[in-house]
């Protein structure tokens, strides 16, 4: 008999709800949630209250001591991934972090390696790449349905400076982080995680520091180009196309999380499951397949998905540390030796 897959939930905030009420789309029978950890016990005791979970811990260390989880969801903000991240995979647990696994190339190789030292899974929860749509782009793509690849443009932005998170500095804030991960990723999913052979980025900072717009022109090998654009302080199409020689495939919009896709004009909806709470963010019950998929892969005994790999994860932080480098965004992270 298959066993359920027991999940530990880190920092009960606004995307640890959603993952959760996630979770609970996907059979008890596969998906439990043992227990719920944050830095004050309070908001541990209401998150479990809220969510049925039997166990709410006010740190984050007695969560890495439970011996019934499999797997912890680290749902702490980006500044925090790499020191929770560590606490998990060296207490042998294993660990889908949220995007961006962390600060900078550094501190991302500094986690996988961890994972490898202790021979634990890790991934970095892009979401995106295990939603149904995603899992058909990469069938179309590999049946040559649009033939060969030339270009491929993703544009996410949204007027979001006003929360600390994503404009302040210390909190790990800025459009690249945050937003431009996700255009980064789709093209890097496109592209099969091939280095670009050069990097552009141009951009503006807001007043914090942060990045507000960045551009960002990749350009790869055989003539093919991609283009990113992301902003914390517009509304963007949030869209993404792929343009090929023989047509084109586009996710026409929410491309961080999509629900429709068109292929040489012609619209195919694939509908989410419906949530049984209130959700933070839009389409959070899409989270559901990130977290099979780190199910399937521990069933299978591997210790990374080949849907989101550690060198696509290495490939994203080593762009955005160049891009950032060029934008003039440094974080306090970028300067430890």
């Amino acid at each position: 008999m298959i066993m359920a897959t027991r999940w530990g939930i880190c920092s009960a905030g606004k995307i640890s709800h959603d993952f959760t009420v996630a979770l609970r789309t996907l059979p008890h029978d596969d998906h439990q949630i043992v227990a719920v950890a944050a830095r004050n016990l309070q908001h541990a005791q209401e998150f479990a209250k809220n969510h049925n979970i039997p166990r709410a811990y006010g740190s984050y260390d007695e969560l890495a001591k439970d011996s019934d989880i499999d797997v912890v969801y680290v749902g702490t903000i980006h500044s925090h991934h790499l020191s929770t991240g560590k606490l998990f995979l060296t207490s042998h647990k294993n660990v889908l972090i949220e995007k961006p696994l962390a600060m900078n190339l550094r501190e991302v190789l500094e986690l996988t390696n961890t994972a490898k030292e202790n021979d634990v899974f890790l991934m970095e929860a892009i979401w995106t790449r295990f939603f149904p749509v995603s899992v058909e782009v990469g069938r179309l793509l590999g049946q040559g349905e649009v033939g060969e690849v030339q270009m491929v443009r993703a544009d996410l932005g949204a007027p979001l400076t006003h929360i600390p998170r994503l404009a302040q500095r210390e909190l790990g804030g800025g459009a690249l982080l945050d937003l431009g991960i996700y255009c980064l990723q789709f093209v890097f999913m496109v592209f099969n995680g091939e280095r670009p052979e050069s990097i552009q980025a141009t951009g503006h900072c807001i007043d914090t520091g942060v990045d507000g717009t960045v551009v960002l022109v990749l350009k790869f090998s055989g003539y093919r180009m991609a283009v990113c654009t992301c902003s914390i302080t517009m509304m963007l199409t949030n869209d993404a196309v792929i343009t090929g020689t023989k047509g084109t495939i586009k996710v026409p919009n929410h491309m961080w999380c999509p629900t429709s896709l068109e292929l040489n004009g012609e619209v195919k909806q694939y509908p989410l499951p419906e949530p049984s709470l209130p959700l933070n963010f839009i389409h959070s019950t899409g989270l559901r397949y990130e977290a099979e998929e780190v199910r399937q892969c521990m069933l299978k005994g591997l210790k990374e998905s080949s849907g989101m790999p550690w060198s696509h994860s290495h490939l994203l932080a080593e762009v955005m540390d160049e891009a950032r480098r060029q934008v003039g965004v440094t974080y306090t992270q970028d300067n430890i030796q």
